[in-house]
């Protein structure tokens, strides 16, 4: 499983993957349609947009459907000559201070049918370099409080858990533990 910045080639994949329910973020609703409406509008902004080092690109529409100023940012997608998932990182530059809207420096999700194969923990691991590249001398990284899984591929790379927290009232006020990954 590799990393790869999407290019129109992996397209079909991801399209794929929207129209079997996947959604990198289950909260937000319609998420697939708003998707697949700015490829179908113009797929070369929407592939350039994946990396916005400038935070030129829209607002980020919150779970609840509110927005939020976008912040720079990079999302790859996971690869193992299929779709796999999707993996962002966002800074905020010359701090790794996030605004209160933003739930860590890295979010990931893998499809369904590509889960258990280590690809979480192997995307995580694979994005680390590219935010020390940025500066930073550590990532923040939120789970909510019952998902296992997760809390187990952030700390098979060396995160330590910071605590318990309440996610932001765009989020749904649920628990969640924020996890801190030092990179060296």
């Amino acid at each position: 499983m590799q990393l790869v910045r999407p290019g129109e080639e992996h397209l079909g994949g991801y399209l794929d993957a929207l129209d079997r329910g996947w959604s990198p973020d289950p909260g937000r609703s319609g998420y697939a349609h708003a998707e697949r409406a700015r490829i179908e509008s113009d797929v070369t902004s929407y592939l350039a947009g994946m990396d916005d080092r400038e935070a030129v690109g829209p607002p980020v529409t919150l779970p609840d459907g509110s927005s939020a100023p976008r912040i720079p940012g990079i999302r790859r997608w996971l690869w193992d000559g299929q779709f796999c998932g999707t993996i962002s990182f966002r800074w905020q530059p010359g701090t790794t201070a996030l605004p209160p809207d933003c739930l860590g420096h890295i979010g990931y999700s893998v499809v369904p049918w590509k889960q258990r194969r280590g690809y979480a923990t192997q995307s995580l691991r694979q994005m680390l370099p590219l935010a020390q590249a940025e500066g930073l001398g550590f990532v923040e990284v939120v789970t909510d409080l019952d998902n296992i899984a997760s809390q187990r591929v952030i700390e098979a790379n060396g995160a330590l858990l910071v605590g318990q927290l309440t996610m932001p009232a765009a989020y749904g006020r649920g628990p969640g533990l924020l996890y801190r990954i030092t990179l060296s």
